[in-house]
């Protein structure tokens, strides 16, 4: 119950003012089912953006930090997911991607929509990432259509780090379900879920128009991370007065 309470008197009122969505595409999301929505991942906003706009209810599988951060901050970021209906999901150790397919294909088995950012993992600097292949494998084992989706203008208006976000236009974009049945059976083929999981990625890129980076989205923040680091140690330090 808390759920509609939050996307129709609460958070979607206020969502709806500071971001002003347009939405393109909507019918191709599927009245009834269960169904894979798919998409880029720019802001911490996305999660609360698409139940807003969508008619039915949306289950995103969400990190487990969010479920776990420390003080009032942390306590409040926890009940919004959880009051949400959002699981969370242990991104670390071997068992971490099995364990995300569980819970999806929990969601999915109950006949409704999962949403899920194949990146991993919010963009740092507004491009597209590779997508993971967990997507692909929900997809086959659930025999069930992928709708693309992209998000446009959630960087620019909550960037990464930015707790209040700028009022800033956003526009929410579906595309046509993208049916993988011809490849029933073959969730265990590797090639076959990178496939599928390009296939998606280049949808949603389509939807987007974004740069696209051949890496994994996890590893450029790494990288980029030690960049900085590196050339914070490589200032001179000003001597001592």
């Amino acid at each position: 119950m808390f759920y509609y309470l939050l996307k129709y008197i609460l958070l979607g009122p206020l969502l709806r003012l500071v971001f002003r969505p347009r939405i393109e595409g909507l019918e191709h999301v599927p009245s009834s089912g269960a169904a894979i929505v798919a998409g880029n991942h720019l802001s911490f906003s996305d999660h609360f953006l698409l139940p807003t706009i969508l008619k039915r209810r949306i289950t995103f599988l969400a990190k487990a930090e969010y479920f776990t951060g420390p003080g009032i901050k942390g306590r409040l970021t926890a009940f919004f997911f959880h009051s949400a209906g959002q699981i969370p999901v242990d991104r670390s150790g071997k068992e971490a991607g099995q364990a995300a397919i569980r819970e999806g294909l929990g969601v999915l088995g109950k006949g409704e929509l999962l949403g899920i950012y194949p990146e991993g993992t919010r963009s740092h600097d507004g491009r597209l990432y590779k997508g993971k292949v967990g997507v692909a494998v929900m997809a086959l084992k659930a025999g069930i259509p992928v709708i693309p989706c992209a998000m446009i203008g959630t960087f620019e208006a909550q960037p990464p780090g930015k707790i209040v976000p700028h009022i800033h236009p956003v526009v929410i974009r579906f595309g046509n379900p993208l049916d993988f049945s011809r490849y029933e059976g073959m969730e265990e083929e590797r090639a076959v879920l990178r496939a599928i999981t390009d296939e998606i990625m280049y949808a949603v890129l389509k939807l987007s128009g974004q740069e696209y980076v051949d890496q994994y989205a996890a590893v450029a923040k790494a990288e980029e991370a030690e960049r900085k680091a590196e050339e914070k140690r490589r200032l001179p330090r000003l001597p001592r007065s």
